[in-house]
């Protein structure tokens, strides 16, 4: 089950190593913001990258209230669940820590789907994603983690060790196998005039916040921008569906307007993304993509207050709190930083091969339904 664009780039290889797999037949349900003309219907790249959709479930997406959450995911199970039924499938693969995935994983549970998981053990103390990694987790038979803390804390839930596979990012195969563009066809492709220097930014709700503090995070952010010097170029991604995901990005392109060195993206895409994290100069904002992606260019992050806090960051990674002279300063001093051989902390560009390898070997899916809490005896 893919969700949104972040989701699916992550899984892309995996999915078409699948896809050659004998042993192994894919059948992709495609829900969330994919279906949605809002968020650019990037369900149609899924299909113009050579996938067959079996299934499209479509969700109420609007986030303005903690209620249009909860309706979404309600909805999300039931659709799911019907969707599981028809499809009959022998396993669930699913990435993340949204609350579509928790949802898909809530319908798989109660449907007897053994559920493999990639990324879990993670820690997100700013986002409701924190809760619902681990609870997902709890869920799931098969768990494919990024990175050796994760594997540490997910056996500390009481997971069965031997089911816990320490495959790096799926998100480094795309980095690793991509075929970029040029700088100059970039921007090009983009129709936006390089300056001096040029930032990615994105910034999404820090969802465990009161809802008064929400809508300030983003008016705090494009603040500093506006600060910055006119010789930077600033290319804004969109936020996610989440709780006041909509009003971040209708003040987002509200403010762009008229400015000639900012453009705004509702989504470049995974392959045009990857491509901004090759030409510009720095990453700004709370995705998970300036600490997984971005150290593997060479390029620094100015990962901004707490939705990302506690995740492992590389040495190019320059963390601030919410704080107007605390963004610009670290926005500052990261763009004077001279950066080489950056050591990314989440694999090397090989979990697409491991994880089918892995699910290859699974003799009988339903067997791993019945789980027992694990303890290490000291």
């Amino acid at each position: 089950v893919t969700g949104t664009r972040a989701d699916y780039g992550l899984l892309y290889h995996l999915l078409k190593e699948i896809q050659k797999s004998t042993k192994l037949e894919l059948q992709l349900i495609a829900t969330g913001s994919h279906l949605s003309r809002k968020f650019g219907l990037t369900y149609k790249k899924i299909l113009e990258d050579g996938f067959t959709i079996k299934q499209k479930v479509k969700l109420p997406l609007k986030s303005n209230s903690e209620y249009d959450i909860c309706n979404s995911v309600s909805v999300a199970i039931k659709k799911l669940s019907i969707a599981y039924q028809k499809l009959q499938p022998d396993l669930l693969l699913i990435l993340g820590d949204r609350y579509e995935i928790l949802a898909a994983t809530e319908a798989a549970m109660l449907s007897n789907i053994p559920i493999a998981h990639i990324a879990g053990g993670d820690v997100t103390e700013g986002a409701i994603d924190e809760s619902i990694r681990h609870a997902i987790t709890k869920m799931s038979h098969i768990h494919f983690v990024t990175n050796k803390d994760a594997l540490k804390r997910v056996k500390l839930m009481g997971e069965n060790p031997e089911h816990i596979h320490n495959v790096g990012s799926p998100g480094i195969d795309m980095i690793k196998n991509m075929q970029y563009l040029s700088r100059d066809d970039f921007f090009k492709k983009i129709s936006f005039a390089p300056k001096k220097k040029n930032c990615i930014v994105t910034y999404h709700p820090t969802t465990i916040n009161e809802d008064k503090f929400i809508e300030k995070e983003i008016d705090l952010i494009l603040s500093v921008l506006a600060k910055l010097p006119k010789n930077h170029g600033f290319i804004i991604t969109g936020a996610n569906s989440d709780l006041k995901g909509e009003l971040f990005n209708k003040k987002i392109r509200d403010f762009v307007k008229k400015k000639e060195n900012m453009k705004f993206f509702m989504s470049l895409g995974q392959e045009l993304y990857l491509n901004s994290l090759k030409h510009c100069d720095c990453v700004i904002g709370n995705s998970s993509s300036g600490l997984y992606e971005a150290p593997s260019f060479n390029i620094p992050t100015v990962n901004i207050g707490d939705r990302q806090k506690g995740r492992i960051c590389a040495k190019s990674v320059f963390n601030c709190d919410l704080d107007n002279k605390a963004i610009y300063n670290t926005i500052t001093k990261a763009l004077k930083s001279k950066l080489t051989n950056i050591v990314n902390p989440y694999g090397n560009g090989d979990s697409a091969k491991k994880i089918t390898k892995i699910l290859t070997d699974i003799k009988e899916p339903k067997n791993l339904l019945r789980k027992k809490f694990y303890i290490k005896n000291d």
